[in-house]
């Protein structure tokens, strides 16, 4: 009998130690993800400071669940749970507090609130954890919350005037939408083409109970003017609204968004990639006006929980990334009463790159280029790969000062990351961040020559056949490359090449030329720009930037139209396929003016490539327009394909494995965070 006593215990013992390896083995791997994908650094030692991985907002663990556990052991100091991430920090008075949540917590079992779903704790101890104080983050411009408009009883009474005809598809829907109960008053609201038919109103209008809100807002001041036309949406918890911003032409300046029976969270997004979550509380009125209205898309992301605001005073406008006060708020069933006006003429608003009543009225653009491969290949040959090898140095010489958004990209990878720079030229994104393994490459050779003056790993390839080997890049970047790639195809070829080098989790930064070098009512700095004047001071990397220069500023002079005339003279004399396909549709561009077509040539006027040549040009007195100036300071043209907005996105979603992980317009570039899957 003792035997068998024994025995059991053994088997106890075994099992019992088969479990904490396989918590150590989970532990570890923790470790590893944490630092390979957040670059948080798991230490061996004990400090008061822990990471809890799984047990985060990202997979739907609140605050007040994982407080009360982790206040089990110890005084609880802090306690971060960063918005969408699966970990959080936590810490303690005490090293020996956070040793006993250590031997506690790890391994340790959790069954989510208000779900059926289970998940395992995996702690480590960090060096520290950076606390940041939050400034409240401003709602978009011409946005206002109006918290409690309605009374409990107006809010029943507003819900059961509404007759739902049932759950029937909408014949117009999209898809997407097909299972949302819906009604119309004033005008149908058609999901086809975000927009109304106004020669065919609603009989019966606006409901009276509306109508009496309406005038309660504009004797407010919330509104200007009363609203024709009312959607009503019903909700399901987990539903969502995809991203949008309603149709200019459809509808005048305010849309209000009156929200009944549930809180919700509305995700606002400016072309910038800057984004706003609003908490839009219970029988609260949403009035988007002005930029808002015209600029921000608005959308709500379909999930069961919205992170909110943790603490109480907290519950309207903004939710703020202050990681030591979010939490989860489960959605319940909400009901929007959506009121806009009919427009009855063309929108003229300030925002014509977003506006479809302006967009129409646009000078019609040049059609893409189209040419079949050789052509095009012929094409990128004269106009970009020779253009680059004979202005390498004076390029070079213009290009010192990196980007501010492409430093924050680079210098957030996790230390040890091996990053592709496809598109190199004269390597100054190379030495950014010495924690890095960076390599670059480019088509020329003389610029690639300059990469190793600088002791930078380069080499010379082609963007459209990297020889780097699948998988093998945890980042890579491409900036003010593919504008230069003639066809769609092409186009498409080098961003299927970046993402085939990332591995899963990798990131790809994108950088192109915008058409749109007049954005959000404000003009880029190529437009603004002027020429520099002579003898002025060059700058000096210093590795912060001082100011953005673009990567697709052509030069620093004005165009001199009569030497590109003659340029172009002598590639005619040629003979060339390209020459040939410029001739039929590539128009010259005028340096720092707004584009007129998407498919065009830009001059780049040669300073000289060598230090005697330079000199000449600086000491000879020659009369403006001279052939002796023609020949020291010829104009060379490279051929450009401007992306409008949106076009780089519509490219990148057709990737296989690939999401766009953030997008936005900077200075005069539409730029794109590709992540592998």
């Amino acid at each position: 009998m003792a035997d068998l006593e024994v025995d059991s215990a053994h088997q106890e013992n075994l099992k019992l130690s088969k479990m904490k390896k396989k918590v150590l083995r989970k532990q570890i791997k923790a470790q590893r993800t944490l630092m390979r994908h957040e670059g948080i650094e798991c230490i061996s030692h004990t400090t008061q400071n822990l990471v809890v991985a799984n047990g985060g907002l990202g997979n739907g663990v609140s605050r007040h669940q994982l407080l009360r556990l982790v206040e089990e052991c110890g005084l609880v100091e802090a306690l971060l749970m960063p918005p969408n991430k699966p970990y959080s920090f936590v810490k303690y008075g005490t090293t020996e507090e956070a040793k006993k949540a250590y031997d506690a917590l790890n391994g340790k079992e959790l069954i989510l609130e208000d779900t059926s779903h289970t998940v395992i704790l995996y702690v480590n101890f960090v060096r520290k954890v950076h606390w940041e104080d939050i400034m409240p983050t401003n709602l978009p411009p011409g946005l206002k919350v109006v918290d409690e408009l309605v009374s409990p009883e107006e809010e029943t009474m507003m819900l059961e005037s509404i007759n739902w005809t049932g759950d029937e598809v909408i014949q117009n829907a999209q898809k997407s939408l097909k299972h949302r109960r819906v009604e119309h008053f004033g005008y149908e609201f058609r999901y086809d083409n975000n927009n109304v038919d106004k020669d065919k109103p609603l009989p019966g209008g606006i409901p009276e109970i509306c109508n009496m809100l309406l005038e309660k807002c504009l004797r407010q001041g919330y509104i200007k003017h009363k609203p024709d036309q009312l959607t009503v949406n019903q909700y399901e918890p987990g539903q969502g609204i995809p991203p949008h911003i309603d149709t200019h032409s459809a509808f005048e300046d305010e849309i209000l968004s009156l929200s009944l029976g549930a809180e919700i969270v509305m995700d606002f997004k400016h072309p910038d990639g800057c984004t706003v979550a609003v908490m839009l509380p219970r029988r609260s009125l949403l009035v988007m006006a002005g930029e808002s209205r015209y600029l921000w898309s608005h959308g709500i992301t379909p999930r069961k929980f919205d992170i909110v605001q943790a603490s109480e005073g907290q519950k309207v406008g903004t939710i703020t990334a202050d990681t030591g006060d979010l939490t989860l708020n489960k959605r319940g069933t909400r009901t929007s009463f959506t009121f806009r006006k009919v427009r009855r003429s063309p929108c003229n608003c300030t925002y014509p790159s977003v506006c479809d009543s302006q967009q129409d009225q646009q000078k019609e653009r040049t059609p893409m280029f189209t040419g079949n491969e050789t052509v095009a290949a012929k094409l990128e040959q004269e106009y970009v790969h020779k253009v680059y090898e004979e202005i390498a140095v004076h390029f070079s010489s213009t290009r010192h000062s990196p980007w501010p958004k492409i430093v924050e990209f680079l210098r957030a990878l996790p230390e040890g990351s091996i990053v592709a720079d496809v598109g190199c030229g004269n390597g100054k994104y190379l030495g950014i961040n010495k924690g890095l393994h960076m390599v670059g490459c480019d088509r020329s050779k003389n610029l690639v020559d300059i990469c190793g003056e600088k002791e930078c790993e380069a080499f010379v390839c082609d963007a459209l056949s990297v020889p780097i080997r699948s998988g093998s890049c945890d980042a890579c970047i491409s900036i003010a490359v593919i504008h230069h790639f003639s066809t769609a195809e092409r186009r498409l070829a080098t961003l299927r090449e970046l993402a085939r080098l990332l591995r899963p989790g990798g990131k790809a930064l994108i950088y192109v030329w915008a058409m749109e070098q007049e954005y959000n009512n404000q003009k880029s700095k190529y437009l603004k720009e002027k020429k520099a004047k002579k003898g002025k001071e060059k700058e000096i990397d210093t590795g912060v930037t001082q100011r953005p220069v673009s990567d697709q500023t052509p030069d620093n002079s004005t165009q001199d139209l009569t030497v590109s005339d003659g340029v172009l003279n002598d590639f005619e004399d040629k003979g060339s396929i390209a020459k040939q396909v410029i001739n039929s549709s590539l128009p010259v561009h005028t340096n720092r003016t707004s584009f007129h077509s998407q498919d065009l040539l830009v001059p780049w006027h040669f300073k000289g490539g060598t230090k005697k040549k330079e000199e000449s040009i600086t000491t000879l007195q020659l009369p403006s327009g001279s052939n002796k100036l023609q020949e020291l300071s010829p104009v060379f043209h490279r051929y450009y394909h401007v992306f409008c907005e949106g076009e780089l996105e519509a490219a990148c979603k057709t990737l296989d494995g690939i999401r766009i992980q953030r997008s936005y317009y900077d200075q005069g570039n539409w730029c794109v965070v590709l992540e592998r899957q």
